[in-house]
């Protein structure tokens, strides 16, 4: 435990096998340069990144290959030097098996980097430069999340925070990459900490580690010590899944409860992972962007289990053949086996989230069960950590009755997985509830869609009225300005003008003729013709010009006697 410090509890969550040990026997080892890189657009929350090279582009490691597209997003820079040979559309490690714009990268084996910018004194800069550092670094939650983490960097003016969490829980079965991370470098993760806290100007910073991980408690300890640290603190927690979701460790380290719909900001806490922490020193005090992090190969699929410093973009069946090869029979998930995924091509590139590569065999990860009726036992209820009914979710989820599936609060489902495992009837409870999750989201946007276009067409009609208004009252204007009654100053002026026009009009067109040299005599006589016209025409409208004005000053009615 943790001293005298005060821990609570939360509801539900599971005692599992660790299996950890399978892969934190040997140090952690760094993956040679693979011919190849395939950089994904999107590997994070958000909107993905706009690519800034083009095809045939030679770039340097860590150079910016694509910048964020709108204010959730994030960078994507190249984890290696060597040159651009496609910008297309690429299979990609997610649920859905689609496909996603990626940078392709045939790498150069000189690994060249650019040049970098260290912020060693990052005190000395406004809280706004340090984020965009962090920004611009393209650094996102590295437990799995993948939110940019510079917006979790800026609580903005509505509350204090008052603690920075770390989490180090890493509670998930198989996986040991933060705990690794911890016991081999945690001076890292303790500088993390210190320019997170410096920007959030948070009064506290707890780093909470499940207790089945000494060795990395002991070294942060170390750390803290040997570096003068006071103001963070090493906090053991119990082992039990899903302590390393963001609301369990907070109700767990701080007894504080996140309101449903709400956020850590709302009770005063930000929660960022280790890995995340250790990422964001690089980034400011190296200068180094995200182009590598730390993945598990493990399973009793893999010939040597250990966890590998990795390039971001670095295919997965390279990346195997770095830690000794397969074995057997094995499925691969992309993460533990609670929350992965399955992957069914080793030729899909690693990712900013890619904790974990989980090479199970049948023993380890037995298949399915045919789903049977649900029996309502309420063991799902029994143990999910977020209170929530998963038997009613699942019902109105299957049923796709969407707006009462939001009344049971389903986007306060942390998708851990806890419902399914105890389900003695091997329904797919949380296969139900993301598929709910989507819909939701979908409709959603079709919905927004339609109401921007309902307010683009409202605004155009609104627009052509107003100009058809504007239009008529000037007219109306201009003829009650010329026709007023009794006003024969206006009409005589309104006349001369318009007199002065034509006038004007008829000497701009009086240019001299061209093309008028070497005429025949036959020519000659033509044009002087016509010039003698145009004489008589100009002489006939002079005269008539007074009895134009003579008649304007005659009004109806009072004709001479």
């Amino acid at each position: 435990m943790s001293g005298n410090r005060t821990l609570w509890r939360f509801h539900g969550g599971l005692h599992l096998e660790g299996h950890k040990a399978l892969s934190t026997g040997q140090p952690i080892r760094t993956a040679a340069t693979p011919p190849q890189l395939v950089l994904p657009l999107q590997q994070h929350i958000g909107l993905p990144a706009k690519p800034l090279v083009a095809v045939g582009e030679r770039v340097l490691k860590g150079q910016l290959l694509a910048h964020p597209e709108g204010h959730v997003s994030a960078a994507i820079h190249a984890s290696s030097s060597g040159t651009v040979v496609a910008i297309e559309e690429r299979a990609v490690p997610h649920p859905s098996g689609l496909t996603a714009p990626c940078i392709v990268i045939d790498t150069d084996g000189t690994d060249e980097w650019c040049a970098l910018t260290p912020h060693p004194d990052y005190k000395l800069l406004d809280h706004g430069e340090l984020r965009n550092l962090i920004r611009d670094a393209g650094i996102v939650g590295l437990g799995g999340a993948g939110f940019p983490s510079f917006i979790k960097l800026n609580p903005g003016g509505r509350t204090a925070i008052e603690t920075l969490i770390l989490n180090g829980a890493e509670c998930e079965p198989y996986i040991s990459c933060d705990d690794m991370l911890m016991r081999e470098r945690p001076q890292e993760v303790v500088k993390g900490a210190r320019i997170m806290r410096h920007a959030l100007q948070a009064r506290y910073c707890l780093i909470g580690i499940e207790d089945n991980k000494p060795e990395a408690a002991a070294a942060l300890r170390r750390a803290l010590d040997e570096m003068g640290e006071r103001e963070i603190e090493v906090v053991l927690v119990p082992t039990r899944y899903p302590t390393g979701g963001e609301r369990q460790l907070i109700k767990v380290l701080t007894g504080k409860e996140v309101p449903s719909q709400g956020l850590p900001l709302d009770v005063g806490v930000v929660c960022h992972n280790v890995t995340t922490a250790a990422a964001v020193h690089r980034a400011v005090e190296r200068g180094e962007p995200l182009i590598s992090r730390i993945v598990t190969i493990t399973g009793q699929g893999a010939r040597q289990p250990q966890n590998i410093e990795t390039r971001i973009g670095t295919p997965i069946d390279w990346l195997l053949e770095q830690a000794g090869g397969t074995q057997g029979r094995y499925r691969l998930l992309m993460g533990g086996p609670m929350m992965g995924f399955a992957l069914h091509d080793t030729r899909l590139p690693t990712i900013k989230t890619s904790n974990c590569l989980l090479l199970a065999s049948e023993a380890e990860l037995p298949p399915p069960a045919p789903a049977m009726p649900c029996i309502r036992c309420g063991e799902c209820a029994r143990v999910c950590p977020a209170q929530l009914l998963p038997q009613q979710l699942y019902w109105h989820s299957r049923a796709k009755e969407f707006d009462k599936v939001q009344d049971y609060s389903l986007f306060d489902c942390i998708e851990c997985g806890c419902c399914a495992y105890v389900c003695p009837s091997r329904l797919p409870l949380v296969q139900f509830y993301r598929y709910a999750k989507t819909e939701i989201w979908s409709q959603e946007r079709e919905r927004q869609a339609a109401d921007l276009a309902r307010e683009r067409h409202a605004f155009r009609e609104f627009r052509k009225e107003r100009e058809k208004a504007e239009k008529a009252a000037r007219h109306k204007a201009k003829a009650q300005a010329v026709q007023q009654d009794g006003n024969e100053e206006t009409k005589k002026a309104a006349i001369q003008a318009a007199m002065e026009r034509a006038k004007a009009k008829r000497e701009n067109a009086e240019v001299a003729p061209k093309n008028t040299d070497n005429l025949t005599p036959e020519q000659q006589r033509k044009v002087d013709e016509i010039e003698a016209r145009r004489a008589d025409t100009r002489a006939a409208e002079g005269d008539r010009q007074p009895a134009v004005e003579g008649a304007n000053h005659a009004r109806p009615g009072t004709e001479d006697t």
